[in-house]
C-alpha cells in the first residue's frame, strides 16, 4: 500500500511559532507517533506532506526513508494529497492519515483497508460534540457525501456520526477523483472528502468503520487537546504496566515518555517520569518524584525519592537517593552500589559494595570495589579547558571534605585524611594528608561593627 501523511496545517489555534505536528505528545513529536503507526503496516511507500514550519518538520523527524512532499500554498486536504499523488503506486490502495492523529492503532487501519476492499474505507466516528468535523450523510443506511461543518445545514450539523479524515482509497481512481475536485465552498478548499460524493456517482463502493475507541481518531488543534491526549497515552501505557504487575501508587501520576520495562515485583511511586528506554529489574523499587531517562536498574535496587539519573546502568541491590543526581555521559554502576542525598555522579565507574553517601561529586572517575567516599568530597576533573579521570582503586577510604585533583591515581587499600587536597597519586595501603598547620592566636579580638 501507499501511505499519505498529511502534515502541513499550521495550528492557529495552537498559538505557537512551532509547527503543528512538531508538538510533543508522550515527549516524542506528534507526526513520530504516526509514522510509528504507519510503518508498522510495512507499507510499499509513505509520503509525507509538509508545508508549515518547512524543513523544521523534516529536521525533526530525520532520515527516515518517506518521501517527503511539500505544500505551499496550502489549498486543502485535496490539495495535499495532490502533491503526492507523483509518488504513489497505481497498483496499491492509499491509506490517508493525519500527522496531528496521534492514538491511531495499526490494528484499526487494518480493519479499514479490509473494508474498503476496492473502494473507499471512511473511518468514522460518533461524538457526543461533533463541532468541527465534517458529518457523515448517509442514504439507506450507505454513506452518500460528507459534508464539512462550515457548509453544513443545521440538520447535517446535527449528525453525530463524523468523518475523522483517515480514508482508504483505490489510488488509480483516486488520481481521476482528485482531478475534478472543486472549490465551490466555505472554505474556498480542495476537499479531499469529495471524493466521497465522486465515488458514488461512479457507484464505487464506499464502506464506513468505526475505531474500537473514539479516543484513537481524536486530533490536536490546541493545547488543551494536547494535554487531554496526553492523559489518554499515558492512561493506556499505566494501564498495560498494571496488567503486567507492575504496582503503580498512582496510575494517574506516572508518565511515560519513551518505552518502560519491568521486571516482576516492581513498585513505582507518584510524580515518576521515565524518558527515552528505561528498564527496571525484578523487585526494583522507584520513589517518588524521580526522572529516569535511558537507565537500566538491575534486580532489587532501590531508588529513594527525588532522583534524577540519566544514561546509567545501575546494578543489583544499590540504593540510590534520596537526592541523588546521575548526569548523561554513561555511568556504570556494580552490586551493592550506596549513593546517597545530595551526590552527584558523571560518566563513572563504581564498583561493587562501594558508598558515597553524602554531598559529593564524582566525575569522570573510575571507583574499585568496596571504597568509602566521605561526605563532601569532590573531584575535580575540569581544569577550565578539559576534562581528566581519576582513578580510585579497590577497598580505598576517603575522609570527608577531600578533594581529588585530576588526573590523580589512589592506590588499592589508601586511606585519604579528611581535609586532603590530593594533587600526586596517592599510593597503595598508606595514609595520605594534606593540611595547613593549624594554629591558635592568643588574645585575638573579633571584629565589631563601627558606630
Amino acid at each position: 500500500m501507499n501511505i499519505v501523511i498529511l502534515a502541513a496545517g499550521l495550528g492557529k489555534r495552537m498559538l505557537s511559532d512551532m509547527p503543528k505536528v512538531l508538538h510533543r505528545l508522550a515527549g516524542r513529536p506528534l507526526l513520530s507517533h504516526v509514522l510509528d503507526t504507519a510503518k508498522q503496516l510495512s507499507p510499499g511507500r509513505i509520503c509525507i506532506v509538509y508545508g508549515h514550519g518547512g524543513e523544521l518538520v523534516r529536521e525533526a523527524l530525520g532520515d527516515n526513508g518517506c518521501v517527503w512532499v511539500r505544500q505551499e500554498p496550502q489549498l486543502g486536504t485535496g490539495h495535499a494529497v495532490m502533491q503526492a499523488v507523483p509518488n504513489l503506486d497505481e497498483r496499491a490502495i492509499t491509506l490517508v492519515l493525519y500527522g496531528d492523529v496521534p492514538l491511531i492503532r495499526p490494528r484499526t487501519l487494518e480493519r479499514l483497508i479490509d473494508s474498503a476492499g476496492k473502494g473507499i474505507g471512511v473511518l468514522t466516528a460518533t461524538l457526543d460534540d461533533p463541532s468541527g468535523y465534517g458529518r457523515v450523510i448517509r442514504s439507506r443506511g450507505r454513506v452518500v457525501r460528507i459534508v464539512e461543518q462550515k457548509d453544513a445545514t443545521a440538520r447535517e450539523r446535527a449528525i453525530r456520526e463524523v468523518n475523522t479524515g483517515i480514508l482508504a482509497l483505490p489510488t488509480a481512481k483516486l488520481k481521476g477523483w482528485l482531478a475534478k475536485l472543486e472549490s465551490r465552498n466555505a472554505q474556498k478548499e480542495l476537499y479531499l472528502t469529495d471524493v466521497v460524493a465522486l465515488a458514488n456517482r461512479e457507484r464505487v463502493k464506499v464502506a464506513a468503520m468505526s475505531a474500537d475507541d473514539s479516543w484513537e481518531t481524536l486530533g490536536v488543534n490546541s493545547p488543551g487537546q494536547l494535554a487531554a491526549l496526553e492523559r489518554i497515552y499515558q492512561r493506556n501505557v499505566t494501564q498495560a504496566l498494571m496488567e503486567q504487575g507492575v504496582i503503580l501508587a498512582d496510575p494517574a501520576r506516572c508518565d511515560v515518555r519513551g518505552s518502560l520495562v519491568c521486571g516482576r515485583d516492581v513498585a513505582i511511586d507518584v510524580n515518576c517520569v521515565f524518558e527515552g528506554s528505561v528498564e527496571l529489574g525484578d523487585r526494583a523499587v522507584v520513589g517518588a518524584n524521580c526522572l529516569l531517562r535511558n537507565v537500566r536498574v538491575a534486580p532489587g535496587t532501590r531508588i529513594e525519592p527525588f532522583c534524577h539519573l540519566e544514561d546509567a546502568e545501575i546494578g543489583a541491590d544499590c540504593r540510590i537517593g534520596p537526592y541523588t543526581r546521575i548526569r548523561p555521559g554513561g555511568t556504570r554502576l556494580d552490586a551493592r552500589v550506596h549513593l546517597g542525598n545530595f551526590v552527584e555522579v558523571k560518566a563513572s565507574n563504581i564498583g561493587a559494595g562501594s558508598k558515597a553517601n553524602h554531598l559529593s561529586y564524582i566525575g569522570d572517575t573510575d571507583v574499585g570495589r568496596n571504597v568509602n567516599v566521605g561526605a563532601g568530597t569532590i573531584v575535580c576533573n575540569y581544569d577550565g579547558a578539559n576534562k581528566h579521570r581519576t582513578v580510585i582503586e579497590d577497598d580505598v577510604f576517603i575522609g570527608s571534605d577531600t578533594q581529588l585533583v585530576a588526573p590523580v591515581r589512589v592506590g588499592r587499600g589508601a586511606t585519604l585524611g579528611a581535609g586532603t587536597t590530593l594533587t600526586k597519586d596517592a599510593p597503595a595501603g598508606e595514609l595520605t594528608l594534606s593540611r595547613a598547620k593549624q594554629m591558635t592566636i592568643p588574645g585575638w579580638r573579633r571584629p565589631v561593627k563601627k558606630k
